[in-house]
Order: structure tokens, then C-alpha cells, then sequence
């Protein structure tokens, strides 16, 4: 065998490894209402505070913020908005939207940023401790985005499967949008690629090492978050859901999936649009490594981009082996694309799609060498995140 023959049946195993033995991260099969459907209701609801950090949500919070309210939760249920020096009339919004609402809703103006916080994570700090600060402390914590919108029952599912399985966390992904052209084309793979590097079937095995979560939606547990050391513990964590996530696996069983039920509202209407999203953390995911970065490419590359070449460009038996890859690619993008309405030609599409976030992921560095990474909302916070 060739040299090119080497390279595509590597690229065939790896697909091949991907298929049998990587959690069967593709078949999106952890899922929020089948979780439900196993779970029971507690004999006492516990009491829930939702703590939302808010920054520039004016147009977001009369859907997400309202949603939240209108929960149809049997226990006490509060929300605490964290204000994080927003511009727009943020607070204003809220007060208004609290004013109609029989639920409790404090709103809290947040304190400017210190050195070693990420900005997120500053404002669910100080939500957390106005939460502790409430009448009836929370037994759970409902840690969500002020571009979240959750279907009424939702509350009550995740408490329900949090309490009966004992566990320190539970986090739903939130369906992004996928509208746009743009978002058709690569919001699906966006969540492919997550599922991938974090297979949910071995997130949701708590012997496993694997652990992360969602932070659009994140159920926790009061009492494990003070035993971890509080939010504090991942004070510099721009990529803070997984490092969450991590922190409480330590104190329990955690679990992340899908679901039809939680619900972004923000819109990613161009490509340069989802290239910010992913630019603003990607580095970071890699650890600021450029050795990360260059290992990242040539893996994407030799698994997406090797299979279409070589079944146009190479000679036998390099173009089967590469059909093959390519076959496997096709087929376990297939449930992604279902669960977002998607036609599966776009499995066809995925070395293109995979190389385009290879890109996003170069400019990642990039704006990081420029001293813009992770650039959100007009702060830059890269170089905490990797305190």
C-alpha cells in the first residue's frame, strides 16, 4: 500500500472508531423527554431560584424572562436577573416585565467586573448570593441565559429527573435556532461537534471522566455547588458550563442532553455572525495551545477533508477506502439533521461544513493574538480564562 492508501484507511478507522465506540454521541438519543417519562415527582417540590446574568438583553428578556415567569411549577419558584452593566435598559425591561408578573422577581444591578472573573461567571456569582439572601433559601438552583426560552412544563421536568436520580447537576442543551441560511448550514454541526468531543452517554455515566454541560440551561443542586467551593471555583472559566460541569460531577451524578423543550432566542443570521460565537471561545477549548491548534487542523483535516479529496483525486484503493469514510460521515450526521429538521443532503455537505469551523477556530487564535479573545458584548476576557 501506498502512502495514500495509509491515509485513507486511517481516516476510515477513525470514522469507523467514531461510529462503534465514541459514546454513540450521533444517535442524539439523551433526551430531555424521555428523562422525563422515567422520572417521578417528589413528595415536596423543592424551592427553585432561576439566576439569569444578563448583559445587553433588552430584546431578548420580554420572551425568555416572561417564559420563565409563566413556569407551571407546583413548588416555590423565584427568579433573581443580574443587570451586568448593560447599555440597552436591560433593567428597565425586567422591572417592567416583573411588575406584571405574580412571580417573584428580584432584579440586581451588578458590580463591575474584577481582575481574575470571567463576566458571566461574576454575574451568576452575585445571583447566587441574592438567591441565599431570599426568605426561603433554594434547594436548587436554575442557572440559564437571558436568551433562554423554556416551554411552561419545563421547570418541572428537570427538577423531577434531578430528584429522582439523585443527581448534583442537570443540563439541557437549548435547540439553537436554524432559520437563517447560515444557521441551516452549520447550526446542526455546531451540536455534532459538541456531541463529539463530549459524548452525552459518557457525560451521564458518573464513573466515567468525561463532564460537561449546557449553559443555556443548567439545573444544580445548591448544596453540591457549596460543597465544590461555590461558583468561585471556576471564577476564570470563559468556557464556564463545562467547567461546571466538571466541578459537580466530582460531587454527584450529572447529566446533559437534548431537548425540544429549552429553546435559544438568539439569532445568527450570517456566517460572520456564528464565526463570532465559536471565534470567542474555540481557543480556549484548545488551552491557548498552538500545538493544540496545529494537531486540531491536521486531525479535522485527515478526518473531513481526506475522504471527499481522495474519493475524486486518488486511485485504487485510497478512492474506495475514502468512500467509505465518506459513507460513514454521511450516516452518523443523519440524526443531527433530523433533530433540526435538516435534509439529510447536508451530510454531503460536512467536509465543507467541518472545514469552516476549522477556520472559525484559526481566527479564534487569531483574535486571541490580537488581545480580542473572547470577545463578548464589548469585553475581552480571554486572558482570564486562562487563570
Amino acid at each position: 500500500m501506498t502512502a495514500v492508501d495509509w491515509i485513507a484507511a486511517l481516516s476510515l478507522a477513525a470514522w469507523a472508531y467514531l461510529l462503534l465506540f465514541n459514546g454513540g454521541f450521533w444517535l442524539t438519543s439523551e433526551r430531555e423527554e424521555t428523562e422525563r417519562e422515567k422520572s417521578s415527582a417528589p413528595a415536596a417540590w423543592p424551592r427553585v431560584t432561576a439566576v439569569i446574568p444578563a448583559r445587553n438583553e433588552a430584546d431578548m428578556l420580554p420572551f425568555s424572562l416572561t417564559s420563565l415567569a409563566a413556569q407551571d411549577y407546583p413548588g416555590e419558584f423565584s427568579i433573581v436577573l443580574v443587570d451586568d452593566q448593560s447599555t440597552d435598559g436591560t433593567a428597565e425591561v425586567a422591572r417592567s416585565i416583573a411588575a406584571n408578573s405574580t412571580r417573584e422577581i428580584t432584579i440586581i444591578n451588578g458590580a463591575p467586573l474584577p481582575s481574575a472573573w470571567t463576566g458571566k461567571v461574576w454575574a451568576m456569582h452575585q445571583g447566587i448570593a441574592a438567591a441565599s439572601l431570599l426568605k426561603s433559601k433554594p434547594d436548587y438552583l436554575l442557572l440559564t441565559d437571558a436568551d433562554i426560552s423554556y416551554a411552561s412544563g419545563m421547570l418541572q421536568s428537570l427538577v423531577m429527573s434531578t430528584h429522582t436520580n439523585g443527581r448534583a447537576m442537570t443540563s439541557v442543551m437549548a435547540k439553537l435556532k436554524c432559520q437563517s441560511f447560515a444557521e441551516r448550514a452549520l447550526v446542526p454541526a455546531f451540536i455534532f461537534f459538541f456531541q463529539m468531543l463530549y459524548p452525552f452517554r459518557w457525560v451521564n455515566r458518573h464513573r466515567a471522566a468525561t463532564a460537561a454541560a449546557a449553559g443555556g440551561c443548567m439545573l444544580v443542586d445548591r448544596g453540591a455547588l457549596e460543597r465544590a467551593g461555590g461558583i468561585a471555583a471556576i471564577r476564570g472559566a470563559l468556557i464556564d458550563d463545562c467547567a461546571l460541569g466538571k466541578l459537580l460531577k466530582k460531587q454527584g451524578p450529572i447529566w446533559l442532553g437534548l431537548s425540544n423543550n429549552v429553546m435559544s432566542l438568539r439569532d445568527y443570521p450570517t456566517f460572520d455572525d456564528i464565526r463570532r460565537m465559536v471565534a470567542r471561545s474555540a481557543y480556549a477549548q484548545l488551552h491557548y495551545s498552538p500545538l493544540l491548534l496545529l494537531g486540531t487542523v491536521a486531525g479535522m483535516a485527515a478526518i473531513y477533508l481526506v475522504p471527499l479529496a481522495f474519493v475524486f483525486f486518488a486511485g485504487f484503493p485510497a478512492n474506495v477506502l475514502a468512500g467509505a469514510a465518506y459513507l460513514l460521515m454521511i450516516i452518523v450526521f443523519q440524526p443531527t439533521l433530523r433533530f433540526y429538521n435538516r435534509s439529510p443532503l447536508w451530510g454531503v455537505a460536512l467536509p465543507v461544513i467541518a472545514m469552516t469551523y476549522v477556520g472559525f477556530t484559526l481566527d479564534s487564535a487569531y483574535q486571541h493574538k490580537r488581545g480580542r479573545g473572547g470577545l463578548w458584548k464589548g469585553r475581552v476576557q480571554a486572558e482570564v480564562g486562562r487563570q
